[in-house]
């Protein structure tokens, strides 16, 4: 697979964690944050490895790279959080989004 490919993945997996994490804050019944839990982990291993696949673990992004992702990352995630907030979910804090953003891009080493 091409870079820019794995990048494509590696966004749309991201954002997928990033929006659970949202979403698992907003909710108040244990089962159905256990789900979004559970698709947190999964999404979050798959965004592991095609992070791997396209820069050494060791070494960082470039800062373009990693501004690019980051500025896509958020744009996914808001766009799919107001989708839901238009279909009726309740409690969703999109203020989250830009500090879960930076937190999971450097537990994957990007910044």
């Amino acid at each position: 697979m091409n870079r820019n490919k794995l990048t494509k993945l590696l966004i749309s997996n991201l954002s997928n964690v990033i929006v659970h994490d949202v979403l698992e804050k907003a909710i108040d019944k244990p089962e159905i944050a256990s789900v979004y839990s559970k698709e947190m982990k999964n999404s979050f291993s798959i965004a592991k490895a095609y992070r791997e696949k396209i820069n050494p673990l060791d070494k960082v992004f470039s800062l373009v790279d990693a501004t690019s992702l980051r500025e896509k990352i958020i744009q996914n995630v808001k766009a799919e959080l107001n989708l839901r907030i238009s279909k009726g979910y309740l409690n969703i804090d999109l203020s989250l989004v830009e500090v879960l953003v930076d937190k999971y891009l450097k537990e994957l080493r990007v910044v």
